[in-house]
C-alpha cells in the first residue's frame, strides 16, 4: 500500500499532494500544519473568511489575498525545501534597523515568536563582547527564510549603508526575502533599494503587525524533518 509523503516532505501545495503516492489521487487532502492561503482577509478571533480556509494563531484568523498569495507561496516552497535540507536551520532572519531594535523589530519578533517560528533576532542572539558582524554572518547561515523590517529607520541605514545594509546584500543574493513595509511604502524603499523593492512582499498599511506576522508565521514554519 503506497504510504503518504506527507510526514516528511509536507503538502504545502498543490504539486505536493499529486507527486504523493497515497493522496496524488485525491480531491482532498487536510495536512496537519498548514492551511492554504485564501483570497481574502477578515481578522477578528473566530471570524470566518469569504472564499476560502483560514489559519488560526493566537485567536485570529488570517486568509490571503491574491497577491499575498503570489508573493508568499514560493518562499513557503523554499522554507520547505530548506528545511528538509536544513532542519537545524530557524525559520527565519529578521533584517531590521538598528534604531527599530527595541520598537517595531522587538514587536515583530515577540509576535512571530508566539505564533511559533523560530527568528534569529540580533538583540536576543548576540552576547555581549561578541562581534555584531560575525554573529549576524551566522544568523544568515542558519535561517532559512530573511525578512526585512522596512521602516523609515532602516531606509535612513541603508542609505548611510549601515550594517542592515550588509544584511540585506546577502538576502538579496537569495530568493529567500520577505520584505514588509510598516510605517513606510515600497515607492519610498524603490528610491533607495530598487533591488528590495522589486520583491513582492507586505505592509502594514491597512493591516497590523501582528496580521503580517501570522501570514510570515504560517508562510515559514514547517514540520519538523529531523
Amino acid at each position: 500500500m503506497a504510504r503518504c509523503t506527507a510526514p516528511v516532505y509536507g503538502h504545502r501545495t498543490a504539486s505536493g499532494r499529486a507527486n504523493c503516492p497515497a493522496c496524488g489521487g485525491r480531491s482532498y487532502y487536510r495536512s496537519s500544519y498548514y492551511t492554504p492561503p485564501a483570497t481574502q482577509y477578515r481578522g477578528g478571533g473566530g471570524g470566518s473568511s469569504t472564499g476560502g480556509s483560514s489559519s488560526r494563531l493566537g485567536g485570529g484568523s488570517v486568509s490571503y489575498t491574491p497577491a499575498e498569495r503570489r508573493t508568499l507561496e514560493p518562499v513557503a516552497r523554499q522554507a520547505e525545501k530548506q528545511a528538509v535540507a536544513h532542519p537545524e536551520r530557524r525559520d527565519l532572519f529578521l533584517c531590521h534597523a538598528w534604531d527599530d531594535r527595541n520598537g517595531a523589530a522587538k514587536e515583530l519578533h515577540g509576535l512571530l515568536t508566539s505564533f511559533d517560528a523560530t527568528v534569529w533576532f540580533s538583540e536576543e542572539d548576540v552576547g555581549l563582547g561578541k562581534s555584531l558582524l560575525r554573529e549576524i554572518d551566522r544568523g544568515l547561515k542558519n535561517s532559512r527564510i530573511g525578512i526585512v523590517l522596512v521602516t523609515p529607520a532602516l531606509l535612513k541605514s541603508l542609505e548611510a549603508e549601515g550594517i542592515a545594509d550588509k544584511e540585506l546584500s546577502a538576502l538579496l543574493a537569495t530568493d529567500r526575502v520577505i520584505p514588509v513595509a510598516h510605517g513606510t511604502t515600497f515607492e519610498a524603499l524603490r528610491d533607495v533599494s530598487p533591488l528590495l523593492a522589486a520583491r513582492s512582499g507586505l505592509s502594514t498599511e491597512g493591516s497590523s503587525l501582528e496580521e503580517v506576522a501570522t501570514k510570515v508565521a504560517d508562510t515559514v514554519r514547517v514540520k519538523d524533518h529531523t
